[in-house]
């Protein structure tokens, strides 16, 4: 029996911090991902998925790393070639050029990943998810001990980084409108957030994973920063990106501790208070350390 024929696309998840909030680079409607696909011109699937987000969106990326690579079956997109999409993130400022394409608040798309003021959105999932667990009573044990984990119930910790496992267990169970489950629910039940083209939502999450992991142990962060910014602007990215609050004499500390900045000896008098000092990052940080990052304190309960 012959082999099924494979088709490589490459899609790019750009990250930047966009007016406070995190937000990544999207085209069309329904938004997709900058995405194309690999040709015999690429020397390499990197240099392939910068091409793409250049020619579609005007945009060359500094920062980038290859993410994930989904070669599923029975996802979107199976039929007589066989579909692999390797997925890249990629770190920016938003510019002052506005490209082509637009920048999307990631929280729009995955809202329940926010949970830095209101949890309501999770404690309605929550209930949905619990019925779903137990609607099978061969794997209901299973199924409530993975939605206890992944949303951080039932006397579990709230992961940041199980972004990807969250939206899976949410297409498993029917709760977006991308699952072939969605169409046996109510619409009311399903969980808010703007659809993406395909499988695009998922790719997203992966990005949102990797970089929430890596704002533990390295200090990535800065690639979405201005070349000098106050303590707070740097807390806010950091709290935003994770999509929970950080202590602040905590987080300062810790900073502190870990040499990651340094003053410029400016200050920024437009804070509607005191005049905040500016700082930047140093980068020797990267030579001298290997391991450094901002590792995010102890959160406050949601």
């Amino acid at each position: 029996m012959s082999g099924q024929a494979v088709t490589a696309e490459l899609l790019a998840v750009v990250v930047a911090m966009v007016d406070g909030h995190p937000s990544v680079l999207t085209l069309g409607e329904p938004p997709r991902l900058p995405a194309g696909p690999l040709l015999p011109s690429h020397r390499s699937l990197q240099a392939a998925t910068r091409t793409w987000v250049e020619e579609q969106t005007g945009r060359r990326l500094g920062y980038l790393e290859q993410l994930y690579t989904f070669a599923d079956l029975d996802r979107e997109g199976a039929g007589e070639l066989r579909p692999i999409s390797v997925s890249y993130l990629g770190l920016t400022t938003p510019g002052e050029e506005p490209g082509i394409g637009g920048w999307h608040d990631w929280y729009a798309l995955l809202p329940w990943e926010d949970t830095r003021t209101d949890t309501s959105l999770l404690d309605a999932l929550a209930s949905h998810l619990w019925r779903w667990a137990d609607s099978d009573t061969g794997f209901e044990v299973e199924r409530r001990q993975r939605v206890g984990i992944t949303f951080g119930l039932d006397g579990h910790a709230w992961q940041p980084d199980l972004v990807l496992q969250r939206y899976e267990l949410l297409y498993e169970s029917g709760l977006v409108p991308e699952s072939p489950a969605e169409s046996r629910r109510p619409a009311a039940e399903l969980a808010p957030g703007d659809r993406m083209l395909g499988d695009h939502r998922r790719v997203l999450a992966t990005g949102l994973a990797r970089l929430r992991a890596k704002i533990g142990y390295r200090p990535v962060v800065f690639e979405l920063l201005s070349p000098t910014f106050t303590l707070r602007q740097l807390q806010d990215c950091v709290e935003a990106l994770a999509g929970r609050a950080v202590h602040t004499q905590n987080f300062r500390r810790l900073i502190e501790q870990q040499a990651l900045v340094e003053e410029t000896g400016e200050v920024d008098a437009d804070t509607g208070g005191r005049p905040a000092r500016r700082y930047r990052f140093r980068r020797q940080v990267l030579q001298e350390r290997s391991v450094a990052g901002t590792k995010l304190p102890t959160t406050r309960s949601r």
